[in-house]
């Protein structure tokens, strides 16, 4: 595949923002403990300690939701370069800020603003890359393999938080402490430091622009989305996206909770139990990438987009619930295993949105309707999954907290598993291998 060197500095950058939008995502789940026990005062297992968990993943999720469908419909009317970068700029500034926090409520806040742009960034550079390669097999790699930096980005917020947590006394004290979590939390600030300097360079969209410039763009309309020809992708991809979420927010982000109460780690000091914490979340980030990369190569080899989801929905659909219901109790280094697998099948799912729904929407049209599936779907309705967790955590057998987190988790994985796979038989196929105009 041949790229000039515009070409190349596009994928960078959004090979950059997918990177750490991810990155921004996959902090909560290391740093939420640490953080509401130093701000709140809060004990794990306590209804105040899991109201609070709740809270973090799913408040943040729902203003991202709700503001990054605007900045969909403004990645359409306004163009994508311009969204797409003031978005990783958003996100990076509110990442510094919110290693900062003095309460709870400011925490929540800045989370907020963390998740406003790494949803409106998801948007603007599937529909910017898309746009950038008109042939089929050469777009669907573009699109597969600069995804696959998301989990790249696990992978560096795991690094990050390990490095945090064995180095926290060596940094700078803020408000007086050396705690991990607020390092690895500032840490979100550095894809802003690259994206400034190669900013000047980057063109929009050409199809876009082609359009604004003949005056034959037309103005986006979420309304459009429910109208005949549309109605049927917008709903069933909504609501596949939404589950594709509920099985990373309803059972494989509370795995850095689960991990501590195994029988091996819960006697273990801290320091160590978010070593191996860190551990087990790089089993699942490196499945997850590995996910991505055959996404990636099955994109261009599979005609069929139901075809290709199903790779991964129908083993997931057992793996998942049994990883959470037997190893997350009481082996860790099964566990380790099956989070591997469980993170390979579930992560690869959220590449395949972003080769697929561009090519199911016109061009003045394409920011919104991904925006409402991702963010409506996926961010909003997804990520609740925590909060049913959470909540579910509460009245679940088990003998401990964390057993019985685990039990949620099986329980709300396999939900979303067979929600998901039973609607992909209204899933629409593509009907043209060109993105429609």
């Amino acid at each position: 595949m041949s790229l000039s060197l515009t070409q190349w500095l596009i994928c960078f950058v959004a090979a950059l923002g997918f990177a750490f939008d991810i990155y921004e995502i996959l902090v909560l789940p290391l740093i939420a403990g640490p953080a509401l026990a130093e701000l709140g005062g809060l004990k794990p297992g306590t209804p105040e300690f899991n109201r609070w968990t709740g809270l973090l993943f799913y408040v943040p999720a729902m203003a991202g939701g709700v503001f990054g469908l605007v900045g969909g419909y403004l990645t359409d009317l306004w163009g994508r370069r311009r969204v797409l970068v003031w978005s990783i700029l958003l996100y990076a500034g509110s990442a510094l800020a919110a290693g900062f926090a003095t309460s709870l409520e400011m925490l929540l806040f800045f989370r907020c603003t963390t998740f406003v742009g790494v949803c409106v960034e998801f948007v603007a550079a599937v529909a910017w890359l898309a746009e950038l390669f008109p042939q089929e097999k050469q777009r669907e790699a573009v699109l597969g393999y600069t995804q696959a930096f998301s989990s790249i980005g696990g992978l560096l917020v795991t690094g990050a938080y390990y490095i945090a947590v064995t180095y926290a006394n060596s940094f700078p004290a803020i408000h007086g402490g050396h705690q991990a979590w607020r390092y690895t939390l500032i840490s979100g600030l550095i894809p802003a430091i690259p994206l400034m300097i190669i900013r000047p360079f980057l063109p929009e969209s050409p199809e876009w622009q082609r359009k604004k410039d003949a005056g034959t763009l037309k103005r986006p309309s979420l309304g459009e989305l429910f109208a005949p020809r549309y109605a049927r992708t917008t709903i069933v991809t909504t609501l596949m996206f939404a589950c594709s979420y509920g099985a990373a927010f309803g059972a494989i982000q509370h795995l850095p909770r689960i991990v501590p109460g195994l029988p091996d780690v819960a006697s273990l000091a801290r320091p160590v139990q978010q070593q191996i914490v860190s551990g087990v979340q790089s089993y699942q980030e490196i499945g997850g990438l590995i996910g991505r990369v055959i996404l990636a190569i099955l994109a261009v080899r599979i005609a069929s987009r139901r075809q290709l989801l199903r790779v991964f929905q129908v083993p997931g659909l057992f793996i998942v619930p049994l990883v959470f219901f037997f190893p997350a109790k009481d082996n860790l280094e099964l566990l380790k295993w099956g989070i591997f697998f469980a993170g390979l099948l579930t992560v690869a799912q959220f590449s395949f949105w972003g080769n697929y729904l561009p090519r199911m929407y016109p061009t003045y049209l394409r920011g919104t309707g991904e925006s409402f599936a991702a963010n409506v779907g996926g961010r909003m309705l997804g990520t609740s999954a925590a909060m049913l967790t959470t909540t579910l955590a509460n009245s679940t057998p088990g003998t401990t907290p964390a057993m019985k987190l685990a039990n949620a988790a099986a329980i709300v994985g396999l939900l979303v598993y067979v929600v998901g796979f039973t609607a992909s038989f209204w899933l629409p196929e593509p009907k043209d291998e060109k993105l429609p105009e």
